[in-house]
């Protein structure tokens, strides 16, 4: 069975060899550079003790420098899998996603013919060339020399130029002998519709030759001089030599120089390919006029694992950044992703370095931020998320959007890294206004000034000593904060069910709010990992004195943690009586800035409602004591858990258990 031209070339550049040997063997780790494609194992070949067995995977080829063997993909599948050539491209072409084409007796005659139309398209390259050197290039030369192109970099791109005629390539090609189908077959030309001879394609445009990653010539771009033109830049258009959205402009060289450890970037144009080429930045590339599509980031995987998008610095290239997010989030894997180098407004890589030199270059592919910022700007940036509402709403998109991260451990850590951007942007505290602002509490009030966001005010002597005024046992709150944060790192899995309330909490008890940090960030992944990341990042103190507390012991959560039904009973109600004392401090707070700011009308109907808070809080109070009792340390507690203490006491010395 023949295999239709460019099945093996497709099938070579959609696999990677390292993942192929990598089911055979086990690299070793200190002498291996996964990111250029450079593997080293013990040769699956022959016996031996130390790695002499090498993979080169930007090339595609493997060799022990032991027993001599080499080859490809295919090979290597041949030699280990014991089968026949076309076996070993089934089995490939099945890893890999591909249909194997069905027989086809005219392939050799099909091969043949790409290889014509390749000899077609090199001899339009140099006449494109010539043409770029006579008098009817003098406007195109003059454009390329204020674009910073010497004549040895025009020669290095083999940059010409089409005149501005109807037959030029194609009386040129006829004289040479080159037939109508294939002139027409390589993308050169066009049928006429009015029964004439067929037209060049390109017509007074600057040509760049687009060549395959093995460097034959494949297709042309070309840059209109007309600044009218409908089209500033044409490529060639689909033939059996040209895919443009598999292929990617100087893809050769970039991959060659990748592979000396060079970044890979990828620009926008082919003129700033060029200009990043030629100020010593050799791995950049292009796509060809179009969003990056599925198959060139699995191009550029190919080259480096994690590829720079340098886009231009303006809202088409912001809106070019996110297209390339979409496409990517359903093919990540661990260790291939993208990072994003943005420009300064209004400027391309050419721009930036004609005005600032490689080094402001250097610098932005330095900086170049990871794929998960960059998607936290685009959900976030520009947006005020003062209400549940709209946060829901947040929350609700950046679910969608990791719903369609496909690989379970990227997922995963994706979702923990918005979370974190999440926590900082709800409960920092930055100055200024607008997103990742603090949540809206009174700030003192000054004539001539209104209310804005602010920390919470100092409680003023006046209020302490008004009717208003109400005992703030804070103490009570520490307890409580620290039984509902003790609970949780022991039954982590029911953080779920009241996430949103414990991220509202202002801890005011030492160590408590970064307690809570940990638990929001780590419970999800188990109670060891979230007691160890807790040590490790507090000290093993920390855990020593929450679970120290009385009142933590006695609490039935924390003696009964595998029974549901009293876990989360214990969290709802110290949640809710801790909501409750804070949320009358606030009303008292507020009835305090409004004897200052509202009318006397208003005075008067913000004081009845304190009023009515501080009566309400009084009957729970109250209801509170008729289940409570107090313990010998001053502790609230209820009578399940003073019998609790006083059997605890009783263990140790028998003499302090309950009086009958």
């Amino acid at each position: 069975m023949s295999l239709p031209p460019g099945f093996l070339d497709e099938l070579r550049n959609r696999l990677s060899l390292s993942q192929v040997v990598g089911r055979k063997v086990i690299w070793d780790q200190r002498k291996s550079n996964q990111a250029k494609g450079d593997m080293w194992a013990p040769c699956p070949f022959h016996q031996e003790a130390t790695p002499s067995f090498h993979v080169d995977d930007r090339k595609g080829y493997y060799y022990c420098f032991g027993c001599h063997q080499k080859g490809d993909a295919i090979s290597f599948v041949r030699e280990t899998e014991n089968v026949g050539f076309m076996e070993a491209v089934e089995i490939l072409a099945g890893e890999a996603g591909m249909q194997m084409p069905a027989r086809d007796p005219k392939a050799k005659e099909k091969a043949d013919h790409r290889t014509q139309l390749v000899e077609v398209m090199e001899m339009a390259v140099n006449h494109f060339r010539l043409m770029l050197k006579t008098g009817a290039g003098t406007a195109a030369r003059e454009y390329l020399t204020r674009r910073g192109l010497s004549d040895a970099a025009l020669d290095r791109w083999e940059i010409g130029f089409a005149p501005d005629a109807w037959q030029g390539l194609w009386d040129h090609l006829k004289s040479k002998g080159v037939e109508d189908d294939l002139i027409l077959g390589a993308g050169l030309a066009k049928p006429s519709n009015k029964g004439s001879k067929p037209y060049d394609t390109f017509r007074g445009r600057i040509l760049f030759p687009i060549r395959d990653a093995r460097g034959r010539a494949i297709a042309f771009g070309g840059r209109a001089m007309d600044p009218e033109e409908s089209a500033k830049y044409l490529n060639s258009p689909q033939t059996d030599l040209f895919d443009k959205g598999r292929s990617l402009f100087n893809h050769g060289p970039a991959r060659e120089a990748a592979g000396k450890g060079q970044p890979l970037i990828v620009a926008e144009g082919y003129m700033d390919v060029i200009a990043l080429s030629e100020a010593g930045f050799g791995a950049t590339v292009a796509p060809l006029g179009t969003a990056i599509t599925e198959d060139q980031l699995r191009l550029l995987w190919r080259i480096a694992p994690e590829p720079i998008i340098a886009l231009d610095g303006d809202q088409a290239g912001l809106k070019a950044a996110m297209r390339v997010i979409d496409t990517a989030l359903p093919l990540l894997e661990a260790g291939q992703s993208l990072r994003f180098a943005l420009m300064p407004e209004g400027k391309d890589p050419d721009d930036l370095l004609k005005e600032s030199g490689p080094d402001a270059m250097r610098a932005l592919i330095d900086a170049a931020i990871p794929m998960v910022d960059l998607l936290w700007r685009r959900e976030t940036e520009g947006k005020v998320f003062d209400s549940p509402e709209r946060r829901a709403a947040l929350d609700k998109d950046l679910r969608t959007v990791i719903a369609r991260i496909k690989d379970p451990s990227i997922k995963s850590h994706y979702g923990q890294a918005i979370k974190d951007k999440r926590w900082d942007l709800f409960r920092a505290r930055p100055k200024g206004q607008g997103a990742g602002r603090a949540p809206w509490k009174p700030s003192p009030w000054k004539k001539g000034q209104g209310r804005g966001w602010a920390p919470t005010p100092p409680v003023l002597q006046s209020t302490k000593t008004s009717l208003l005024a109400m005992a703030d046992d804070q103490g009570q709150e520490v307890l409580r904060e620290a039984v509902i944060l003790a609970v949780l790192i022991r039954c982590p899995d029911k953080l779920e069910q009241v996430e949103s309330r414990v991220e509202r909490l202002d801890m005011i008890g030492p160590d408590h709010a970064a307690l809570q940090r940990f638990i929001l960030r780590h419970a999800h992944e188990g109670t060891d990992v979230l007691e160890r990341s807790i040590a490790e990042g507090l000290g093993t103190s920390a855990l020593e004195k929450l679970f120290a507390l009385n009142h933590v012991q006695i609490t039935p959560a924390m003696r009964h943690p595998d029974d549901d039904e009293t876990v989360e009973a214990c969290l709802d109600q110290e949640l809710m009586k801790l909501e409750a004392s804070r949320g009358l401090r606030r009303e008292v707070a507020d009835a305090a800035e409004d004897m200052n700011t509202l009318p006397d009308e208003g005075v008067t109907w913000r004081l009845g409602q304190a009023a009515q808070a501080q009566q309400n809080a009084q009957r729970s109070q109250t209801e509170d004591k008729a289940t409570y009792e107090v313990a010998d340390n001053g502790t609230l507690m209820n009578r399940d858990e003073r019998d609790a203490l006083d059997a605890l006491l009783a263990q140790i010395d028998p003499t302090k258990g309950k009086k009958k």
